[in-house]
């Protein structure tokens, strides 16, 4: 049976790239944008208890993979999936024995208008929208758990046409959210830190 995308997709998984010195010095992390809200909440807390200086840079988990193993001066990678830390810890670019999971994730399909759909199913396969945002599948695991999905409901190819590729799981939301596209494939996480209810559909579990 093929692994389902949700389990390499909402193991969202921490690994130490290079140790931090002990004195007071800045941390550069590399922080999947699905936990960008989260991350900010963090940030005061952790530089009050480690003196560190934290500096966040946010982007796609495929692209930080790509950007390490070319050599970026990140200090710690947070992603969206279990299986890129893995790779780099096989490829010894990490700090032995630091990976571990901190969050499993859901994803939603939303739209920030509250009477879009209440059935998300029926809605994709009705098709009454001009654009669908999803994340790069390449480098995006809520992407690649969005096509997943669409797949798995038999609309994937019909739906070429309207479906709009973001950078990111961040640049999907804010797309979506500015009303560029009516709806998008987003993680949950990202529509409760909005505090924009909208229209929402948790994905079921296995179709992806």
């Amino acid at each position: 049976m093929r692994q389902s995308v949700l389990r390499r997709a909402a193991l969202a998984t921490l690994l130490l790239l290079i140790m931090p010195a002990a004195q007071a010095a800045e941390v550069v992390a590399a922080v999947a944008a699905n936990f960008a809200a989260a991350m900010a909440r963090i940030e005061p807390d952790f530089e009050q208890a480690s003196g560190h200086q934290l500096s966040v840079v946010l982007g796609s988990s495929g692209k930080f993979l790509q950007q390490i193993r070319q050599g970026a001066p990140f200090d710690v990678l947070l992603s969206a999936d279990a299986e890129r830390p893995a790779l780099l810890e096989q490829s010894g670019l990490d700090v032995p024995g630091s990976r571990f999971t901190y969050a499993i994730g859901r994803l939603v399909l939303w739209s920030p208008q509250p009477d879009a759909f209440t059935d998300g199913k029926a809605y994709l396969k009705a098709g009454a929208f001009r654009h669908l945002v999803i994340a790069n599948p390449v480098v995006a695991p809520y992407g690649a758990a969005a096509q997943r999905t669409l797949e798995q409901l038999g609309l994937w190819a019909s739906l070429q046409d309207r479906i709009v590729r973001a950078e990111d799981i961040g640049q999907g939301y804010a797309m979506a959210g500015s009303g560029a596209a009516e709806a998008a494939f987003v993680p949950y996480s990202a529509v409760l830190a909005g505090r924009k209810p909208g229209s929402q559909w948790l994905v079921p579990h296995h179709l992806y």
